[in-house]
């Protein structure tokens, strides 16, 4: 079984703070469903569930960094606060 991963939901649209943010997990066929805690602009990320610092980051099942900071389900994540590896 495959485990919600934070930066999975990448916003095709500015979101709000505030908005309700639904989604499915295919693989398990599991609804999902986040408030955003701030805007988040377009292309950028949502987490899916709380981080502690220093945990890895995943989008789409892919490690792409740790996070920089304690980081709780619904807020914005991108460079500000998740240590990319590519950099």
């Amino acid at each position: 079984m495959r485990k919600a991963t934070a930066s999975e939901w990448s916003s095709s649209e500015g979101r709000q703070d505030g908005q309700q943010l639904n989604g499915w997990i295919m693989e398990d066929d599991k609804d999902l469903s986040v408030t955003a805690k701030s805007d988040i602009p377009i292309g950028h990320q949502v987490a899916l569930k709380d981080y502690r610092s220093g945990r890895y980051v995943y989008q789409l099942r892919v490690d792409i960094g740790k996070s920089g900071a304690a980081d709780r389900e619904g807020e914005h994540l991108h460079v500000h606060n998740v240590k990319t590896k590519r950099w």
